[in-house]
């Protein structure tokens, strides 16, 4: 039997990669689709680099801070690290920069983010005290294909948490956290399986993925 062909990712970071390491230890297990070929940040000293080097993946960074030419030049500078990479789908795992409409452009549907909030509720920064203050009763993490306008491209899945009494941001931050871990890589081995789908009004669908009524991941994770 020939070697079977995974689907080559691109991980951008910009601080510790607590969200790289659950792709890492994902990609460890013998029957995962994906690996990472390139781990890349806006941040010279980011933790997550390190991440990836002691994985053993090619780590690089590249300062925004007084690029020349800009967000654009900036941008085509990464997109041209990542084609020279052969990845076939970038995943933002905690990029706090804004990409350019060019490199969403040049990425369509290769691009996916992950966001700790249920969208379309809280986009942008600030997202866990802004829960609070409006005072739902459930928040979570949303993973999107990226588009343009910000937080706002086609929702492949979200994790749902619970609020409770006596919650800070940091503490929901942490219960979001560790339900970003489970549900990025699932959401990565969907799409390597060629499972993911979004039709003509950028409603996604998932083949065969498990569904219920009321599901703490929706789509609902398969067992184990």
């Amino acid at each position: 039997m020939g070697k079977v062909t995974k689907l080559k990712l691109a991980v951008l970071i910009s601080g510790g990669g607590s969200n790289l390491q659950a792709i890492i230890d994902a990609c460890k297990t013998p029957d995962y689709p994906a690996e990472i070929v390139l781990v890349f940040s806006n941040q010279l000293d980011a933790g997550g680099l390190e991440r990836g080097r002691r994985a053993g993946i090619r780590s690089e960074a590249i300062s925004h801070k007084g690029y020349p030419g800009g967000r654009e030049a900036y941008d085509n500078a990464v997109s041209a690290l990542i084609e020279e990479s052969g990845a076939d789908l970038v995943v933002l795992a905690g990029y706090l920069r804004l990409v350019s409409e060019s490199f969403t452009a040049r990425w369509k549907d290769k691009l996916i983010n992950i966001h700790p909030s249920l969208l379309p509720s809280f986009k942008g920064l600030g997202v866990h005290q802004a829960a609070l203050d409006a005072g739902v009763k459930f928040a979570g993490c949303t993973v999107h294909y990226v588009v343009p306008e910000v937080d706002s491209g086609p929702i492949i899945a979200q994790a749902v948490v619970p609020v409770l009494p006596g919650d800070d941001a940091g503490k929901l931050a942490q219960r979001i956290l560790r339900q970003e871990h489970r549900i990025y890589p699932q959401v990565i081995r969907w799409i390597a399986e060629g499972r993911v789908s979004v039709d003509a009004k950028g409603i996604v669908t998932v083949a065969d993925a498990p569904q219920a009524d009321f599901a703490e991941i929706n789509p609902a994770l398969e067992p184990g």
